[in-house]
């Protein structure tokens, strides 16, 4: 390894100890992070400081170092570092969920807690320690967006907030008397779990209390990002080679392919058709053979190779620790790079009338759960033994999500769901909703949708249950670039398909999805300049990035 390599090298190490320090918790499934032992969140108007000081470090480091004369795999590490710094910039100046959206500090007081408790069991000492000091901790963090968020702040993220906090203390004592009921039930006498009640009220009274100072102010900030924060995302921080007007235009496609997608599958006569399982216990038991059995799929049609150590995906039933907060997030545990061969879990309730879009298909057919979430799994864990340390990590949601997005037309055009003509039609309407949600997160972002607007829309076209679309709309609002992660993530995937398949009369298909996956936390562009030697999406990247 030469020097400047090896500078990069440790330079991405040392960034990634800070990102698991300081990177702000997401509800989302793929980009969580184990944190060590002890820690707490901090969102100080002194701690944004450092961050910043901090990132212009690093950003001073990473541009001193010249990879230029390297390897064009070394030079993709050095980008690669370079969007995840952009990313920092991208959080801290221009999303600004620390100054604009009093949801964010909702988020940050109370995901890690809703982390610890989606672990799966046993829980030791440690665990039920750090769920006390977070609980206690909880007014610490509600005051710092006490401090941080009037004059900046804006009123259609406040609303959103105030909808969420109406039951927020209550989920929260609810939660640890569960939790306790359920350490007592388990024979395990931990000193630390008689402080959970007290910590429990402790974390109410004070969300609560950012409740009703919530109510009683008046903002006014900007609840956009704007057209040129998004084109800082969708450029420097993704890498992608398309302005949001191409986006939009590939959705609009997208959309209409779906549609008679959709029409087409509807024509299909059922032939022997499986049943769907009734209960809790036998969705939990068929997705466990259903996980073998879509394996064995892969290999079968020779599209990918899971190897035979690498963890399971299952379901399991909804804790009742955990069901009073499941609000707050995915209730998803894909495991971390700190938790390799632990068994990624899918937290499900039991079938019922009025179910959410995806509970609802997961319940009926558990193959519709493996098409996707499964996808974030296994990457993951492939990504995470990646024999390059600086591509273990997450980085954006467009790489993983494409790829996972990608994958459930990949197993539909297979015939892994023939033998259950709905699921296949399921399929094909989330490919609407996916492209339904490029243009809703743009227009978010660029303040000419509200998000009831957002929700109407999602509801009436894809069409979906109300609740389950003002949630998606008001997590884009708050999150731009995620609603357009997977449709863009594909369009990526496909170009880089058809390129190396026109580039070689021996393409692989197999070879090709193994790459994919291992490479799985890499922005496209850079995968397609590594593996073809074609330097035109980044360039095209770097020109609409001005």
């Amino acid at each position: 390894m030469t020097e400047a390599a090896h500078a990069l090298a440790e330079l991405a190490a040392e960034f990634r100890g800070w990102r698991t320090q300081t990177q702000p918790d997401s509800g989302d499934d793929v980009p969580r992070v184990d944190r060590p032992a002890g820690w707490l969140a901090d969102w100080s108007a002194s701690a944004v400081a450092k961050r910043r000081l901090a990132l212009a470090d690093y950003t001073e480091r990473h541009q001193a170092v010249d990879v230029s004369g390297e390897p064009v795999s070394v030079q993709v590490d050095g980008r690669l570092l370079g969007s995840a710094l952009a990313r920092v910039h991208w959080e801290l100046d221009l999303l600004r969920g620390w100054q604009r959206n009093p949801g964010f500090y909702v988020e940050q007081a109370l995901l890690q807690i809703f982390n610890l408790l989606l672990m799966p069991p046993p829980f030791d000492r440690q665990r039920v320690a750090d769920l006390v000091r977070n609980l206690r901790h909880v007014p610490v963090v509600l005051g710092q967006g006490r401090e941080n968020l009037p004059g900046h702040a804006a009123a259609p993220f406040a609303e959103q907030t105030l909808r969420g906090l109406a039951t927020a203390a209550a989920d929260v004592e609810l939660a640890m008397a569960e939790l306790a009921a359920f350490l007592a039930a388990a024979g395990d006498s931990l000193p630390e779990t008689a402080e959970l009640p007290a910590a429990a009220g402790e974390a109410a009274r004070a969300l609560d209390a950012y409740r009703d100072w919530l109510g009683s102010q008046s903002f006014d900030g900007d609840a956009v990002v704007g057209p040129e924060g998004m084109r800082y995302f969708l450029h420097n921080v993704a890498l992608l080679p398309y302005s949001a007007g191409q986006l939009r235009d590939l959705a609009r496609e997208e959309f209409n392919r779906a549609v008679a997608a959709e029409a087409i599958l509807r024509k299909r006569v059922p032939h022997g058709e499986r049943l769907p399982p009734r209960t809790l216990d036998e969705i939990v038991e068929q997705l466990r053979a259903d996980e073998s059995a879509v394996r064995a799929f892969y290999a079968d049609r020779d599209l990918l190779r899971l190897p035979d150590d690498l963890r399971r995906y299952t379901f399991a039933a909804m804790p009742s620790y955990l069901a009073p907060l499941s609000w707050l997030g995915v209730t998803h545990d894909i495991g971390s790079l700190e938790r390799p061969a632990q068994d990624a879990v899918c937290y499900m309730n039991p079938p019922r009338d009025g179910m959410s879009y995806f509970a609802q298909a997961k319940s009926r057919d558990p193959r519709i759960g493996l098409t996707h979430e499964a996808v974030h799994a296994f990457q993951s864990a492939l990504s995470w033994r990646h024999p390059n340390p600086v591509r273990r990590h997450f980085h954006d949601s467009i790489p993983n999500e494409g790829i996972a997005f990608y994958n459930e037309e990949l197993l539909l055009q297979a015939g892994l769901l023939d033998d259950m003509p709905d699921s296949a039609v399921f399929i094909a309407n989330s490919m609407r909703l996916r492209a339904l949600r490029v243009e809703v997160d743009i227009r978010l972002a660029e303040g000419t949708l509200t998000i009831d607007e957002a929700a109407d829309q999602l509801a009436d076209i894809v069409p979906m249950d109300r609740p389950t679309a003002w949630q998606e709309a008001a997590f884009f609002a708050g999150t731009p670039g995620q609603g357009l992660s997977y449709l863009a993530g594909k369009a990526q995937i496909l170009s880089l398909l058809a390129a190396c398949a026109h580039r070689s009369d021996r393409f692989d298909l197999r070879s090709f999805h193994e790459r994919l996956w291992l490479e799985g936390n890499v922005p496209a562009a850079l995968l397609r300049w590594e593996l073809l030697g074609l330097d035109d999406h980044l360039g095209a990247a770097d020109r609409l990035a001005g």
